[in-house]
């Protein structure tokens, strides 16, 4: 696990608070969740199961069945959770006011920091997108909510959205994974390009 992801896992347990004794089940269902990002980050989704997520958590392995059907059901939990921090951070970004450039630019960094944050949870995903019919349907539904809030955003038009979020996705991928070095492109390029896209669908 990156420094970055184990720093924030860190806090999102101590924000957490010590594990309850009992009861509240909506504090075990959110360890759960956390539980699992970290086992998947760290290991990847294949190389994990319920069992893992469940102690790593701080239960026994049963308690992950009163909350999740199976391992699939526990990672489209992360999924969400990593979608909806993405667009939170967005959302705050464009809230600012700052002007279009500045802002294309901030938009570019988060989502650039976010995906290396979660190099095997995007790689799970990918896998799964192309292996797993539910998990496909989820990032499908997650894909039309997105552009729903890129336009809320102010994103100029619906086809410049969705493929300004197809660009962002997979630039944000190839600048994560070092994948341009192969290319021979400097990731200032690709950044400046991703910045000039954010910004023309914010005009």
């Amino acid at each position: 696990m990156s420094a970055r992801r184990a720093a924030a896992v860190r806090r999102a347990e101590a924000a957490a608070g010590p594990r309850p004794r009992r009861g509240r089940p909506d504090e075990t269902r959110r360890r759960l969740v956390m539980a699992a990002a970290r086992e998947i980050e760290e290991h990847g989704y294949f190389a994990t199961d319920s069992n893992r997520i469940a102690r790593a958590a701080g239960y026994a392995p049963g308690t992950f069945y009163k909350h999740f059907a199976d391992k699939r059901a526990a990672f489209l939990a992360v999924y969400d959770d990593w979608v909806t921090a993405e667009w939170a951070q967005v959302a705050e970004i464009v809230a600012r006011g700052q002007p279009r450039v500045e802002t294309a630019a901030a938009l570019a960094d988060v989502v650039i920091a976010h995906h290396r944050s979660w190099p095997r949870f995007r790689a799970s995903l990918r896998a799964l997108v192309a292996l797993d019919d539910e998990v496909r349907r989820a990032q499908r539904a997650w894909r039309r909510r997105q552009l729903v809030l890129m336009r809320r955003l102010g994103a100029s038009d619906r086809d410049g959205a969705a493929l300004l979020l197809l660009i962002a996705e997979r630039l944000g991928d190839a600048i994560a994974d070092g994948e341009l070095a192969a290319l021979g492109l400097r990731e200032g390029t690709a950044r400046d390009e991703l910045i000039a896209r954010i910004a023309a669908q914010l005009a």
